[in-house]
């Protein structure tokens, strides 16, 4: 990913100026690179992410390691990173969480900058004021606030208990660094939205994983390449909640789903018996029932006919091509 150009980046109007910033502005948004990502075309997600990942990742220590939004570099077999000076250097991706989205890849030369602080998510207030800094220095970053702290669930069988929303919406999110007040890294881009904060006016806001949920498991991830804890059953759905209920948008081939007879259409009404409205009840009800492989009971409506089906959960990870060893 080359540095944006002049016009081609964040509207002039909206980037951030340094003298309102208490922390050198600068050396701040150096610490955030390019990332073009290439996938094998058999990859199990290159129908669904593509087989060319370009985004942004932040150096976080001095060593080389960056932190990333997962879904970049999974199953990536070539990763490359470019600095605000054209500077191109291989990396090699360490690891993904599929539970928090985060992504760690590893700088194969040197980046030539300082790393960039790991603050504390946690004690940032809404309306607090934000840097949001894709890769190109000033022309990538946006002046910004966080306007909201509060769950959020993917219809990729994602959830959040707490995310970061910030406003104006950065157009090239993909990994970029939410900078907090201070000058530390607070969060990481992962998706531009609507969200309604409860007015009934749909804004377009950018949403951020908390830096918070890095930190625990950062050094399983440098050693296993993923957190060591037991994975979450994992049925291979996107899933859309409308009007109370959880709809089946597609299931993934080959996925436990599909295996099951799942189709697009189809309406879950319970899990294990219990009633299921909204996403982050239906993603609690499976991963409550235990591990990956655990046969997770489902009332279906297919057509106005009501049934049951037992879908044989699996392991997320173990359907993805690992990272190729440097």
């Amino acid at each position: 990913m080359a540095p944006p150009a002049e016009g081609k980046g964040v509207p002039t109007s909206l980037r951030p100026h340094p003298e309102d910033y208490g922390y050198d502005l600068d050396l701040a948004l150096s610490a955030v690179v390019g990332l073009r990502a290439r996938i094998p075309d058999d990859a199990f997600t290159a129908a669904t992410l593509g087989t060319e990942r370009v985004g942004n990742a932040v150096l976080i220590r001095e060593d080389g390691l960056l932190a990333t939004i997962g879904y970049l570099v999974t199953e990536a077999e070539e990763v490359w990173l470019t600095t605000a000076e054209g500077q191109a250097v291989a990396g090699h991706v360490i690891g993904y969480d599929q539970v928090t989205g985060f992504g760690l890849v590893q700088a194969l030369g040197k980046l030539g900058m300082p790393p960039l602080p790991l603050g504390v998510s946690g004690e940032v207030p809404v309306g607090a004021d934000i840097v949001f800094a894709g890769a190109g220095g000033r022309p990538g970053a946006l002046a910004g606030r966080v306007v909201a702290k509060q769950e959020f669930a993917g219809y990729w069988e994602y959830l959040l208990d707490e995310a970061l929303f910030t406003a104006p919406a950065h157009p090239h999110w993909s990994g970029g660094a939410v900078i907090g007040p201070d000058g530390a890294l607070i969060g990481i881009g992962s998706l531009q939205l609507g969200h309604d904060a409860g007015d009934g006016r749909v804004r377009i806001l950018n949403m951020s994983v908390p830096i918070d949920l890095l930190k625990p498991i950062m050094g399983e991830m440098l050693t296993l390449g993923r957190p060591d804890r037991p994975p979450r059953p994992w049925l291979g759905i996107s899933v859309s909640a409308d009007e109370g209920q959880v709809v089946i948008l597609s299931t993934a081939a080959r996925g436990p789903a599909a295996r099951a007879g799942l189709r697009r259409g189809d309406v879950v009404l319970a899990v294990a018996k219990e009633s299921v409205a909204d996403l982050p009840r239906f993603f609690r009800s499976i991963w409550a029932l235990g591990e990956a492989g655990v046969d997770v009971p489902l009332v279906v409506e297919r057509e106005g006919d009501r049934f049951e089906v037992t879908v044989a959960s699996g392991d997320r990870q173990r359907f993805l091509k690992a990272a190729p060893l440097h």
